[in-house]
């Protein structure tokens, strides 16, 4: 018999609990669009930014396996990967120390600047898309990120207007420093972690001053600030917070978080001398909540970093040297020219394009100090005003350069020179602090303009954004790379190296010459290579130097793929050959299509190793 159609009673009960869960439903759908219609403007400023890093990068797109940034290309090279070698966390295959580089010693990961965390956050990409595909949505995360975080920084924690955060956010996340950085120096560029430490650092002084704003008495409600005492759960989650920050943004770029809290303990040190009653009423538990963030933070970092100073590979040392990564004097009213103002004399004035960290023009160096005239004794101002300062002169290294001429004038970074921790920074470098810091002089002087009357209300934002115009910046420049062999690409290597062994590419890697990392990048770094690009204990006394030496062999092979002589080779170069790739722990050594010289490296390979076996578009010798 066949189920009859429910009644009209039946049927009521359902339709009840529809409407019901309709209604339930609305609210909440409601208050979604209500918290949305609230926040489009900032969605409008979140997605300007991101769609201006889009356009900044867009010459990687849409196949960034097959372009790359004209301007460094070997640094893109070594990040892509580190990426790659970072993505097998996923896979359960990582260690600080990898294997898969410089065999057989390895490289340190922390020594070398892998942008640990945003690999391993990004494996998924990489394993599935492809290093370069991961770089590519790094280069412009990076800007907009960096940019978006200030915005919130300053719209939340400073309450100011949207157009002021906005115009300070858009220089902090692309100035000319963070533009010119963009060229394969993610560790650098990826400050978006910055804004999240300045706030928790904020939030802890606040909470420790006993004298907060709190709530109005009700009998006194023209009255605010009231005497409540130190905020001890806030001060515990902020040092929390600040811990975890400080811990991932190691895993980052360590550069960039020197560089943050060098700038705040200036700040720090300046708003105390100013204000010296908020110093004497939150020094105590502002102290102690610093000492319990950095406590934890130690907890956890405190085996990375003695692995990085004194564990296998590492180095405690810089290996660049500060007379020549200096500022140039000139430079810092020079335009970029990576910005529509700029021009491609004012290359001359830095060591490459990469690092354009200085170049802000005259018209926003006016701007800024009018503004911080503007502002007077304003305690942030005045901290952001001397931390700038300081940065700025430290930016121009031991000894001051005015345009490309050595003055023999000390500069302050003489007093900090050979300092731990301080080698290891470039000088010019320090200048990247400066954005942030003329940012935030920005956004204070044009937010005090529109909560004001008179000519300042449009004087100031528009004084501002003439500034700003010159330094807008341009499409970073890109090329297309050279097409990896599809020995590679289609996982014939499999029949020349097992999984975790070592493939010797000819020619072999070095730091000026990295382009077969790309071999391992793409395989997701499967396979170890020898020799490479990266940062060891190969100097002088064990000190940090670029590369590691060179084998007899790989140096042959090197000469014949640079000017395509063929060698004399006899039984002393075949005993030397078979010693090395012993040394390496070598499975097979192969030679694509696409090698330099490729003729005279096959024949010279042909007399080393004896015949080879084709596969695909390489030869390989097992050896």
């Amino acid at each position: 018999m066949s189920s009859a159609a429910p009644t009209a009673p039946d049927a009521a009960p359902e339709q009840a609990l529809r409407l019901a869960d309709r209604a339930a439903r609305r609210p909440r759908t409601a208050r979604l669009l209500a918290a949305l219609g609230r926040h489009r403007a900032d969605l409008g400023v979140a997605l300007f930014f991101l769609l201006l890093a889009g356009w900044l990068t867009h010459g990687l797109w849409p196949d960034p396996g097959s372009r790359t940034l004209a301007l460094n290309a070997a640094d893109q090279t070594l990040y892509e990967w580190f990426l790659a070698v970072d993505a097998r966390a996923l896979l359960g295959d990582f260690s600080l120390l990898t294997d898969r580089l410089n065999a057989p010693d390895g490289v340190n990961l922390m020594t070398n600047t892998t942008v640990i965390a945003l690999g391993i956050a990004l494996a998924p990409v990489t394993l599935l898309l492809g290093a370069p595909v991961t770089f590519a949505l790094l280069a412009a995360a990076n800007l907009a990120g960096t940019a978006v975080a200030w915005y919130l920084l300053y719209t939340r924690t400073l309450r100011a207007r949207r157009l002021a955060a906005g115009l300070g956010a858009g220089l902090c996340g692309f100035g000319p420093g963070m533009i010119s950085q963009t060229n394969s120096h993610l560790h650098m560029t990826a400050q978006w972690l910055v804004p999240v430490i300045v706030w928790l650092v904020v939030r802890l002084l606040r909470a420790a001053d006993p004298e907060r704003i709190g709530p109005a008495d009700p009998a006194d409600p023209a009255g605010s600030t009231v005497v409540l005492g130190p905020d001890r759960r806030r001060m515990v989650s902020s040092a929390v917070g600040l811990a975890a920050a400080i811990t991932a943004q190691v895993f980052i770029g360590e550069e960039v978080l020197f560089l943050t809290a060098l700038s705040l303990l200036i700040m720090a040190v300046t708003y105390a001398t100013v204000d010296r009653e908020l110093a004497r009423r939150a020094l105590p538990g502002f102290a102690g909540g610093m000492a319990l963030a950095a406590g934890l933070a130690l907890l956890v970092l405190g085996y990375p970093l003695w692995f990085q100073f004194a564990g296998p590979q590492g180095v405690a040392d810089g290996m660049f040297s500060p007379h020549y990564f200096s500022a140039d004097l000139r430079s810092w009213w020079t335009i970029s020219p990576l910005s529509v103002a700029g021009g491609d004399d004012a290359a001359r004035l830095t060591t490459g394009p990469a690092e354009y960290n200085t170049f802000l023009g005259w018209p926003l160096l006016l701007v800024t100090a009018g503004c911080a005239l503007w502002l007077g004794r304003r305690r942030l101002a005045v901290a952001c005003t001397v931390a700038a300062l300081v940065m700025g002169g430290l930016a121009l290294g031991p000894a001051v350069v005015v345009g490309g001429t050595r003055t023999g004038v000390p500069g302050p970074y003489a007093l900090l020179a050979g300092l731990p921790v301080v080698d290891g920074a470039l000088p010019m470098r320090f200048a990247l602090a400066v954005l942030p810091l003329a940012g935030t002089l920005l956004v204070l002087a044009v937010d005090r303009a529109l909560r004001g009357t008179g000519r300042a209300r449009r004087l100031v934002p528009a004084a501002v954004g003439a500034a700003l115009l010159p330094l807008f910046p341009t499409p970073l420049p890109t090329a297309e790379r050279p097409a990896l062999p599809e020995f590679i690409t289609g996982g014939h290597w499999r029949q020349c190296v097992r999984p975790g062994g070592v493939l010797v590419p000819v020619p072999l890697p070095t730091p000026k010459e990295p382009w077969p990392m790309r071999w391992a990048a793409a395989a997701d770094a499967a396979f170890a290579t020898p020799e490479g690009f990266f940062i060891g204990p190969y100097g002088r006394n064990g000190s940090a130097a670029m590369g590691t030496y060179q084998q007899p062999t790989s140096a042959l092979l090197s000469d014949v793929a640079r000017r395509g002589d063929q060698p004399v080779i006899g039984d002393e170069q075949r005993r030397q050959a078979a010693q090395d790739a012993d040394f390496w722990g070598a499975s097979c050594v192969a030679l694509a299509d696409n090698a330099p010289h490729v003729e005279s490296l096959r024949t010279t390979l042909e007399q080393l190793y004896g015949p080879p076996t084709r596969v695909a578009d390489a030869w390989i010798w097992r050896v």
